[in-house]
């Protein structure tokens, strides 16, 4: 959720001792991240846990960020040929360390959404996932950090992701976004005359509590009608009574072991 347009200069690399070295699916992934800034979360796991992939299959990130969510993927599914874009030179460079940190075999492209390599816009992929900035220009409060504030806040609009996406994907190949609730209408405009088949898939922090991130599945060429699927409930209970994780059974699967998020199969086109 790091791309969006260039508007100041950004740092090329940051310092080792601005970095930490933190552990994802119960350590099978290690992550140097910095310190201080934007700072990976669960989101990036749910998003690759939830992509549908096989060997052999091709895989684009947009704005990838330190490359959390395709190390993730690429911890469940061996095999895939991945490649990352990321906007900021600094977190580009961290994508890149932490692949060779993980032996995952990746290409991390420093690029602007806007203005791809031509070698990369000559290509085709199996899927294409994405993690944007969640709040609209100016819908949030500036953060102080560049890279924080370039994660969280929109500049490049919702609706040219999808673009990239939907020229980037081969024929019935799919997007996974995940977002805010609120921009679910956005997407699923953006998504029109581009891609089909969307499927929502509602993430809801507890039982009767209202929806906050969903994720979005969409297909290229896909002819099936729109499904919002039941919510996924993150957390058992009512309310945080403890100290210590309530994660469900099946979230606590995806974030600690790397299991497949579970996604209602319904045969679709």
């Amino acid at each position: 959720m790091i791309c969006r347009c260039r508007t100041v200069a950004e740092p090329q690399s940051f310092a080792q001792d601005e970095l930490s070295l933190d552990a994802f699916l119960g350590g099978q992934i290690k992550l140097l991240q910095p310190k201080s800034g934007y700072r990976a979360g669960v989101d990036p796991v749910l998003l690759a846990a939830a992509v549908n992939a096989r060997s052999g299959d091709s895989v684009l990130e947009l704005g990838c960020g330190a490359g959390q969510a395709f190390l993730c993927l690429a911890v469940r599914v061996s095999g895939l040929s991945i490649i990352g874009v990321e906007l900021q030179p600094a977190y580009a460079e961290l994508a890149r360390r932490n692949a060779a940190v993980n032996a995952v075999p990746a290409e991390v492209v420093a690029a602007d959404l806007s203005n791809l390599p031509a070698t990369l816009r000559q290509r085709r992929f199996s899927h294409v996932i994405a993690n944007p900035p969640y709040y609209r220009a100016g819908a949030h409060s500036q953060a102080k950090d560049p890279g924080r504030r370039t994660a969280l806040g929109e500049g490049t609009p919702l609706e040219l992701w999808f673009d990239v996406a939907a020229r980037r994907l081969t024929p019935k190949g799919y997007l996974h976004m995940i977002q805010r609730v609120e921009r679910l209408p956005d997407m699923i405009a953006a998504a029109q005359g581009r891609l089909g088949s969307l499927e929502v898939l509602p993430l809801s922090p507890r039982v009767g509590r209202a929806t906050e991130l969903v994720i979005l599945r969409a297909r290229k060429g896909g002819r099936a009608e729109f499904r919002l699927h039941a919510p996924l409930v993150m957390h058992q209970g009512d309310a945080h009574h403890r100290d210590g994780e309530d994660y469900s059974p099946a979230v606590r699967a995806v974030l600690r072991e790397g299991s497949a998020l579970p996604w209602p199969d319904v045969g679709r086109n």
